[in-house]
């Protein structure tokens, strides 16, 4: 059987008041763009998801988490496009900015998953820190950064795993923050934190039927991009779909910010997982794409079989 990935990065929903809070406008546009994809995916790995906090909420009432209403949402606009189907929601905190009883904003990821997958286990309870914190005085207020897991199972009884990671970027002290659209992926920190994130990766998965996505801020041929791969044996899928080189690669960005564009959102695929098409994905400044204006990404949507 064939199973449906989405990896995006949401920009907690705030890209319409460009990043200063999200809205409930936001949310409902990228909730009817994934409603509107053909097939529906089986798994969403989202990026920059709150939990709750003054950001998330500024601009429109609600008590409930993040997820929880973007879950709703999805549901609503599933309805309205006659879709069938319902989602998992699993949420994975990483840090807090201000107290934990008025969070002034905070970080995390999540994994919806389709009610065609059985979720077997996950680590939402205890995400896996990969943050590298150095020896600085801005150690303590560091950005945590997190690898998520969860363990699936395909109705024809196929186990795989899914991890959803967010990397740092390059420290501000280092050269490479100021010239991102050559340098990302080249900081010394991201390094360490690829590092442990492929430790966890190889300690975690159950044989070669895995996939690593998500935000790496990392360009195609950079240190991190190319150790990912080449430490874990895993495959760029997007690339190796249309056998693009990793020049040509870093013409199809993924990101933007301020006048840079670049490609640092990434499927590093396991041998036991054997890629259909990469249909719905587009560039960054496509507009054709389904997803165009939504955040200050855009989505990776593959088609896999185990």
């Amino acid at each position: 059987m064939t199973l449906r990935i989405v990896s995006y990065n949401v920009r907690y929903f705030g890209h319409g008041t460009r990043g200063l809070m999200s809205t409930r406008g936001s949310m409902n546009r990228i909730a009817h763009a994934i409603a509107k994809l053909r097939p529906l995916p089986d798994i969403v790995c989202l990026q920059e998801i709150e939990t709750k906090s003054f950001r998330s909420r500024a601009s429109h009432v609600g008590s409930e988490p993040q997820l929880t209403g973007f879950k709703h949402a999805l549901a609503h606009a599933m309805k309205e496009h006659e879709r069938e189907g319902t989602f998992s929601a699993l949420y994975f905190p990483a840090h807090v900015y201000g107290s934990l009883m008025s969070p002034i904003y905070t970080t995390g990821l999540a994994v919806l998953v389709s009610n065609r997958l059985q979720v077997l286990s996950d680590n939402s309870n205890d995400p896996h820190d990969v943050t590298h914190r150095g020896s600085s005085v801005f150690s303590r207020v560091k950005q945590t950064r997190i690898c998520a897991h969860a363990r699936l199972q395909a109705p024809n009884g196929k186990i795989f795993d899914v991890f959803n990671a967010h990397l740092s970027l390059p420290t501000i002290a280092s050269k490479h923050f100021w010239n991102p659209q050559k340098h990302m992926g080249s900081g010394a920190n991201q390094m360490e934190e690829a590092k442990k994130i492929a430790a966890f990766v190889k300690s975690s998965r159950d044989g070669d039927r895995a996939v690593l996505v998500g935000d790496f801020n990392s360009l195609p041929a950079s240190p991190v991009y190319r150790y990912l791969s080449e430490e874990l044996g895993f495959k760029d899928a997007y690339a190796a779909s249309l056998g693009a080189g990793e020049d040509e690669l870093r013409k199809k960005p993924t990101a933007g910010f301020l006048n840079f564009r670049m490609r640092i959102d990434h499927v590093f695929s396991g041998s036991g997982l054997q890629w259909r098409s990469f249909d719905d994905t587009h560039d960054l400044e496509d507009p054709a794409g389904p997803f165009f204006g939504l955040s200050d990404h855009v989505p990776i949507v593959g088609s896999f079989t185990l």
